[in-house]
């Protein structure tokens, strides 16, 4: 089954709710990088996270962007997503191991680190991008999310991701939800809503157990009379290009690309989102050197 995003909201427009199974998604990105069990997670709840966030763009051409620098192993995450459903991302060390957690869950606080920042994106078409950061505050990506969106967005939610790592270290299940509270919601709604949301946080069991983004809304949110707004399907999409590795390779300059074509007459660059691969010949070195 395609992994898709739904969007709904409650009869009295008093919250809206997100939530995407992501399971192909997130094995996509484990084969194309090569993740440990740890970083598989770590990366899997980014990608979610940040495409649940592009479902809430408007324009086709709106991207947004996810990056966590904390101070843990991991270093880097990094996630870019849209409108569409599409994601990519990567990790900067893919294959790091660190001990689960005393519960036995995978650590992925302690691979991201506690500290840092957690920087977003937003490129919607204005003149300049907005850029909105907050504090790590435990590295479990979820948690910090939620931290943003109150922080720095001063929109309350909920958030929950999860990654279920099978023993031969695919994929088994994975997804998330945000819940987000909107001005007019009733003390009481809010009350009710808080103490439904806690289930959340097995989300990627309830898939695991065949739960669908639909199934989920009715099992947690069904008591609220929920409309379902949006439907999409998600998935790790990458828009590298040789037009694009041909900018890169102009953008460092008539010195260097003469550096390159003199010591090694040919140049190799590899997308950091995909691992493909865009091989440019001698040839192609002295058309672009002449292009500049």
């Amino acid at each position: 089954m395609k992994d898709y995003i739904i969007r709904a909201i409650d009869e009295d427009a008093s919250f809206r709710v997100f939530i995407a199974s992501s399971t192909n998604t997130v094995e996509k990105a484990r084969k194309i990088h090569g993740t440990s069990p740890v970083a598989t997670a770590a990366l899997g709840r980014t990608l979610t996270g940040a495409a649940l966030m592009g479902s809430m763009l408007k324009g086709d051409k709106d991207k947004l962007t996810i990056q966590f620098r904390g101070d843990g192993p991991i270093n880097n995450i990094l996630a870019v997503s849209n409108s569409k459903g599409e994601v990519k991302g990567y990790i900067s060390n893919p294959d790091i191991e660190v001990e689960d957690r005393v519960d036995g869950k995978l650590n992925v606080g302690g691979a991201v680190g506690s500290n840092g920042k957690l920087i977003v994106i937003k490129d919607i078409g204005l003149k300049n991008p907005y850029i909105g950061q907050s504090n790590i505050v435990s590295g479990e990506i979820a948690e910090d999310l939620a931290n943003y969106f109150t922080t720095s967005e001063q929109q309350p939610s909920a958030v929950a991701l999860g990654v279920l790592v099978d023993k031969d270290i695919s994929v088994k299940a994975s997804g998330g939800v945000i819940v987000q509270v909107l001005p007019n919601i009733d003390e009481e709604v809010l009350t009710k809503l808080e103490k439904n949301i806690t289930i959340l946080s097995f989300i990627s069991s309830l898939i695991d157990e065949g739960s669908t983004p639909e199934d989920i809304l009715n099992q947690v949110f069904g008591e609220f009379s929920m409309k379902i707004t949006e439907k999409k399907e998600m998935d790790f999409a990458c828009d590298c290009s040789k037009d694009r590795m041909e900018r890169a390779l102009i953008s460092l300059g008539r010195d260097e690309l003469t550096q390159i074509l003199e010591e090694d007459k040919q140049a190799e660059l590899v997308c950091h989102f995909c691992n493909e691969k865009y091989n440019f010949e001698e040839k192609e070195i002295k058309e672009l050197l002449n292009s500049i």
